[in-house]
C-alpha cells in the first residue's frame, strides 16, 4: 500500500487538467455505449414526492424551507428514483436512456480517504423491456460498462504514458453476495470484497440488499429502486490503497412485485402511498436499468491517487488534514 500522493508525478495543475480530460472522455464513451442523452437534473426535491434516495435508511438528507417557509425541500442523496420518472416525462423510448451530473451533500458520511460529505457521480438510467429483467441482461450491461472503463484506462494511460500503469484485467468477474459469503464464511463483508477483488482485480458482486444465509446482509440497499435479485456493485482492486474500490452501484429497477416484497421485508410499507411508489405499483413507469458511477472515485483510481481530497475540493477536519500532511498528500 502506497502512503502518499507521490505515487504519480502529476502536480496540482497537471492533476486538474487530467481530471477534466478523464471525465470528458469517460462520460462521452459511456453515453455512446449505452445510448444515453445528457439531461439536466435537480439539486433539490420535495420530500413528499418520494423521489429522494433513502440510501440505507439511516442517512439524514440536508433539508430547508423556501418561499418563506411554505415549502420544505431536500438536497438529493442520489437520483435513482428521479431518473426513472424523468424517462417517462421526457418521452424516452425503449433502449434509450439519460445521464446527468448528480451532486449531493451527505452530512452523515464519515470522512476518510474514500469519503467526503460531497458526492459527485454520473447517474444514468435506460429503458428496457419487461423480458430484459433477468441476470443475463444485467451482466451484458455490466460488461458494456466495464469496456468503457477499459477504454478509458487505455486513453488516459496514453496521455500520461510515463506516469500511469495498467490496472484492469481483460474481463470482469461475477459473483453473488451469497456465493461470496460461502467462499469466505469467516470474513466480514468488506473483507470478502477485498479478498475476491485482490484475486480477480475487477468484480461485480450481485444480489445486494437481502438477508444472506448467515442472517446478515452483505450491505444495506434502499428497498424501492433496485431489485435486490438483479443489482450489484462494480469493484476494482486499488493497488495504491491496497483494498477493493467501489466505482459503481447499479441494477435493474423494481417491478411492482419486487417493490412490494422489498418494502415488506424492510418494514417500509408506509412508503407505498407516495407518488413515485404508486407509479411503480400501478405500472405507470417504464422498466429500467440504471446506476451511479463516482466521478471522484474514477479520477482517484485512474490517476492513482490515495485520497479523494486530491481530486475533489472538500471540507476536512483537523485530523484528516494532519494525517494528509504527514503522508505528503495535498488536499484540494
Amino acid at each position: 500500500m502506497r502512503n502518499n500522493s507521490n505515487a504519480t508525478s502529476l502536480d496540482l495543475k497537471e492533476t486538474q487538467l487530467a481530471i477534466k480530460t478523464l471525465k470528458d472522455y469517460f462520460q462521452q464513451e459511456l453515453a455512446n455505449t449505452l445510448n444515453l442523452a445528457r439531461v439536466s437534473a435537480p439539486l433539490m426535491v420535495r420530500p413528499e414526492t418520494g423521489l429522494n434516495d433513502n440510501l440505507s435508511g439511516v442517512e439524514t438528507p440536508v433539508n430547508f424551507t423556501v418561499n418563506k417557509g411554505e415549502m420544505k425541500v431536500e438536497i438529493v442523496q442520489s437520483l435513482a428514483k428521479w431518473k426513472r420518472n424523468a424517462l417517462k416525462e421526457y418521452g424516452f423510448h425503449t433502449y434509450e436512456g439519460l445521464y446527468t451530473d448528480m451532486n449531493a451533500i451527505r452530512p452523515d458520511e464519515s470522512l476518510d480517504p474514500l469519503h467526503s460529505i460531497y458526492v459527485d457521480q454520473w447517474d444514468w438510467e435506460k429503458i428496457i423491456q419487461k423480458e430484459d429483467r433477468n441476470k443475463n441482461y444485467l451482466r451484458l450491461v455490466v460488461k458494456e460498462i466495464f469496456e468503457v472503463f477499459k477504454t478509458t484506462e487505455n486513453y488516459i494511460n496514453h496521455v500520461y504514458p510515463y506516469v500511469l500503469t495498467k490496472k484492469l484485467p481483460e474481463e470482469i468477474f461475477f459473483i453473488s453476495s451469497q456465493e461470496l459469503e460461502d467462499r469466505y464464511p469467516d470474513l466480514s463483508p468488506k473483507e470478502r470484497e477485498d479478498a475476491i477483488t485482490k484475486e480477480k482485480k475487477a468484480v461485480f458482486i450481485e444480489e445486494i440488499g437481502d438477508v444472506l444465509a448467515s442472517g446478515d446482509k452483505h450491505d444495506d440497499r434502499s428497498p424501492d429502486y433496485d431489485d435486490w435479485t438483479l443489482n450489484g456493485d462494480i469493484l476494482f482492486w486499488n493497488e495504491v490503497l491496497g483494498r477493493a474500490f467501489e466505482l459503481s452501484s447499479m441494477g435493474i429497477r423494481v417491478s411492482k412485485e419486487s417493490l412490494k416484497t422489498q418494502l415488506e421485508k424492510d418494514g417500509k410499507t408506509d412508503r407505498e402511498s407516495l407518488p413515485y411508489h404508486q407509479d411503480v405499483l400501478n405500472e405507470r413507469l417504464p422498466f429500467t436499468i440504471g446506476g451511479g458511477i463516482g466521478q471522484s472515485r474514477l479520477c482517484m483510481f485512474f490517476l492513482e491517487k490515495s485520497h479523494i481530497g486530491e481530486v475533489q475540493a472538500g471540507i476536512w477536519d483537523k485530523d484528516t488534514k494532519l494525517a494528509a500532511k504527514e503522508q505528503g498528500i495535498i488536499l484540494l
